[in-house]
């Protein structure tokens, strides 16, 4: 049996024989996949092995999580609030990002949306968790 280019390893193939990774279709199954994966997870030397039986594990989650727990839609305002209270963030801090203190208030209040500049700012708080 191959699998690509390559024979699986013994490994490998206890991984997939052990749990097999199956199209999640209830939160059941989704439950005992996070927790195939967090076992996984918690072994400290990972080898490539893992990493792949990890990698399809995870596909199968995104896939089941995208059909059945859409991400909420946030206003400009939510989404600023939620940084702010995920990062503890003060209207001080969002400077950086907002000329005034007041524009900063006024999308809180739903009053303004970011501008682009304002959004790019933000994406770039949300991945890298530091402000520009």
């Amino acid at each position: 049996m191959t699998t690509g280019l390559t024979s699986p390893s013994l490994y490998y193939l206890n991984l997939i024989t052990e749990f097999v990774p199956r199209p999640i279709k209830n939160e059941a199954e989704l439950m005992a996949t996070q927790k195939r994966i967090n076992s996984i997870l918690d072994q400290n030397n990972l080898t490539q092995d893992d990493r792949d039986y990890l990698r399809i594990l995870g596909m199968l989650v995104y896939e089941y999580e995208e059909y059945h727990e859409p991400f909420p839609t946030l206003t400009d305002g939510e989404l600023l609030q939620t940084l702010m209270d995920d990062y503890n963030l003060t209207t001080q801090d969002l400077l950086q990002i907002f000329e005034h203190e007041q524009i900063i208030l006024d999308i809180l209040d739903g009053k303004r949306q970011f501008n682009s500049q304002e959004a790019f700012k933000v994406r770039f708080l949300m991945l890298t968790k530091t402000l520009p």
